[in-house]
């Protein structure tokens, strides 16, 4: 696995959760693969999780972390190409990337969408570029259109819990749902999400993947692919396994929120509606907004055993990394 952006990426989904379930239990197995090599992190955007997982991640492999801060810790970087650049951008990403190459044996990169133009969001430039001129490995740390350390880090949450969770040979019902937010924000999380899990059905096991929305919140159909979707939340919640909440903004309408119905908050009331689900995010969340209280920090939530598997995740995927670099 030489770059890791997306689920395509990854030559079979079992092996990778399994390995990162290894990992769990004995994090420094494999602490000789990163000797000698470094990591940068490379942030445009604010993080927490992310950041301090995938630099842990890095340690338990024996990596050097260098972390970098782009608006705070650099110069204002140009994307575009054959333009004049006597604006307020001091250095051109063809530069950056490549010097940053040359420190690090591999990078791993956040940008998010700007949601107001569709095109360039979804062109995924930022990280595309650093692809192009890097000249070593790229991992994504969220892009404008997915978060795949995230979506990762769910299926193993959800390997973990599965068979407590359904209790039964059939399907295991999985649904995304929207809920409410005061701002607009990305598409990454649920589009990877529901991504990782079409995926996932078969490799994984059966699964029946809904997606529950109001009208005007429609994923890219890529992304959507296949899976059931409702705009009535209660029904979408009947028998389900695990209940992942997230608001996004509009593809359709891109970056717009059309509606902050709290009628979408997710409640005890309708979590009772499922097969004793767990309760799924990725963080951070908007308590009584997104979630009620009583959900968030009842027994069936499981968003901070999410947040701890995204280091055993990152760690996988940058076993897998390393492992093409030692082998290239």
């Amino acid at each position: 696995m030489k770059n890791f952006l997306s689920v395509q990426d990854v030559p079979n989904l079992m092996v990778l959760v399994q390995e990162a379930l290894l990992l769990k239990k004995d994090p420094f197995a494999e602490s000789h693969l990163g000797r000698n090599k470094t990591l940068g992190l490379i942030f445009f955007n604010a993080s927490l999780r992310t950041r301090l997982s995938t630099q842990k991640a890095a340690q338990n492999l024996g990596m050097q972390v260098m972390v970098m801060n782009v608006a705070q810790d650099g110069w204002a970087l140009e994307m575009a190409d054959g333009v004049v650049m006597d604006g307020d951008k001091v250095e051109h990403v063809k530069e950056a990337a490549a010097v940053i190459g040359q420190y690090c044996d591999l990078i791993g990169v956040r940008s998010f969408a700007g949601l107001t133009d569709r095109a360039a969001d979804y062109g995924e430039e930022v990280i595309h570029k650093f692809v192009q001129h890097a000249g070593v490995p790229v991992l994504s740390l969220e892009s404008a259109t997915r978060h795949p350390l995230q979506s990762l880090a769910d299926l193993v949450t959800m390997e973990e819990l599965k068979p407590a969770a359904a209790g039964r040979a059939d399907k295991v019902k999985v649904v995304l749902t929207w809920a409410p937010h005061p701002k607009a924000l990305p598409q990454a999380v649920p589009n990877s999400f529901a991504e990782w899990m079409n995926r996932a059905d078969g490799s994984l096991g059966p699964v029946e993947f809904v997606i529950a929305h109001p009208e005007g919140y429609q994923l890219a159909p890529e992304f959507v692919n296949g899976a059931r979707v409702t705009h009535d939340q209660r029904e979408a919640f009947e028998g389900a396994d695990f209940i992942y909440t997230k608001n996004w903004s509009s593809y359709q309408h891109y970056g717009q929120v059309l509606s902050k119905d709290p009628a979408w908050t997710v409640d005890a009331e309708k979590m009772a509606l499922t097969n004793h689900a767990r309760f799924m995010h990725c963080l951070p969340v908007r308590r009584n907004v997104i979630v009620t209280d009583e959900v968030l920090d009842g027994p069936h939530s499981v968003v901070i055993r999410q947040a701890g598997n995204r280091v055993c995740a990152a760690q996988a995927v940058l076993k897998h990394m390393l492992l093409d670099l030692l082998y290239a």
